[in-house]
This record gives structure tokens, sequence and C-alpha cells, in this order.
């Protein structure tokens, strides 16, 4: 198990990862405290989807060791999966199914079985939004469907943990606020403590407790928004604080298709 706070949820010491003779993530050392909506920024390359790949499980790191809802993420990965929810970049919902058919399908790998999962995925397309859509398929929804969708599927099982690498990715703005109502209403109603990456200055002052900049694989800084904007400048917004920690400048719709080719378009950056 994990260390003494039984506040912290996830907590990463000296987390490196190599590639070759490439250092994608150098020494990270996070404690991110139960309930919080924590964010990961930095520019592309810096780390971000390392970080989120080693604590989901997906990649073994080089050196260090982290924990997620008390459990090793290298010892124990199966009981990290167990008590996580991961909406990655790429498209996790299929297109040639309802959001009914990808709901039944999580619940039925999520181990949800007879009347448990026929409440919980009703209660997922009530908390989507999607009951009057919940019959169509998913090719035929927006990006802003899709990705409330995707949340829905992750959380079907009430995790600890929810992981969202670029939530908002390709959405237009009404729909982005639709997805940040979401993690917040998962946060209030449930204590779900969240991870997410973004680019999205904007996303990050208004959903997150609390963030990390990441540079070069390293940490740059790790603070609450408004701590970090008084650091910088009393006029100060989120963008300078990232330039000032990070020394990059912030790079910043549709349907399934256009969210699919959007999403696909930033994979393997970050």
């Amino acid at each position: 198990m994990a260390g003494t706070n039984q506040h912290v949820v996830i907590a990463t010491v000296e987390l490196s990862k190599r590639f070759d003779h490439f250092t994608a993530l150098d020494r990270l050392n996070l404690n991110v405290v139960r309930g919080l909506i924590f964010g990961l920024l930095g520019p592309n390359g810096a780390g971000k989807s390392t970080a989120i790949k080693i604590l989901t499980t997906l990649l073994e790191a080089s050196s260090g060791s982290a924990t997620v809802a008390g459990f090793d993420v290298a010892a124990d990965p199966v009981e990290v999966r167990r008590r996580i929810g991961y909406v990655p970049q790429l498209l996790s919902a299929d297109g040639a199914l309802t959001a009914t058919e990808n709901l039944n399908l999580s619940a039925r790998l999520q181990g949800l079985r007879g009347a448990e999962r026929a409440a919980r995925v009703s209660e997922a397309l009530a908390f989507a939004g999607l009951e009057d859509a919940a019959g169509k398929l998913v090719k035929t929804y927006s990006g802003g469907m899709v990705r409330r969708l995707e949340i829905a599927q992750a959380t079907l099982h009430y995790p600890e943990v929810l992981f969202l690498d670029e939530p908002t990715l390709g959405l237009d703005p009404v729909a982005r606020r639709t997805v940040w109502e979401r993690l917040l209403q998962l946060r209030q109603d449930k204590g779900m403590t969240i991870l997410i990456t973004t680019h999205d200055m904007e996303e990050a002052d208004i959903l997150c407790d609390e963030l990390a900049i990441l540079h070069q694989g390293r940490l740059a800084v790790v603070g609450k928004p408004a701590e970090l904007k008084a650091q910088v400048g009393p006029e100060a917004n989120l963008g300078d604080v990232f330039a000032h920690f990070s020394g990059a400048v912030i790079e910043h719709g549709g349907h399934y298709r256009d969210v699919r080719e959007s999403r696909e378009a930033f994979r393997g950056r970050g």
C-alpha cells in the first residue's frame, strides 16, 4: 500500500522514463490530494502524456515509483486499473455502435452485471445528456457528444481517480464548457480525483484546483492557479505563468470524424 498520508491519491517519487538516449520524464515528484482536479501543463514534448501513461499502467517507468489509489503502478497494475478511469486523446468510443451499446460494452468489461449494469448505463446516459440520442450510432454524434460519452464510459464503475489526456481537444467553445460542467459534477457528486493534461489555459484556470507545469520532462512548478499567477505578477494570467515557467508560447468543433482527425493529429505530442 502507499505511504502514510491517506489523503494523497496519486504520488510519484523520482519518476523517470527514458527512450534510448532521450529522457521523456525526468525525476518527477508529485502528490495529488484526493478530491482535486489536478492539471498537468506543458509544451509539446514536455512529458505530460508520458506521465499519464505510466500512471494508468500503459507504460513502464525506467526508474522511480508511482502509486495510484494506494497501489504501486508497477507492482499492482491490476489493482490500479480497477480503481481508475482513463479517457485518452484518441477515440475510445466505437462509432459503429450506439451510445447504449458502447456503455453496455464498457460496463461488461468493468465487471458490472444484471440490474446494476442497466442502472449504471441509464445513469451514464443521463449524466452525458445523451438520453435522446442513446439509440443513434456514435459516428453521427458531434465532437462534444462523443467526449461526454467517453467520460461516461470511463466512470461507469465509479473510479477513485479519473485520468483525461487533452479532454476538450478539437471541441468548439460550447462543447468544451459542457465537458467542463461534467467534470466538475463528477468531483462534486462522486468526490472523484481527476487528473487532466491540457494546453488550454482557460480550461486549466476554470477546472484545476492545483496544477503542475512540466518543461523538457522536468517539473518546473506546482501550485494553485491563483498562487502561481501571483508569483509571476499582479496582472498575470495563466498564459503568463505558462510562458514564465516553461519558456514556451501557447499553441492552441466538429463531428465524430473531425474530432477523430484532430486527436490523431495530436498523437505523439506532449
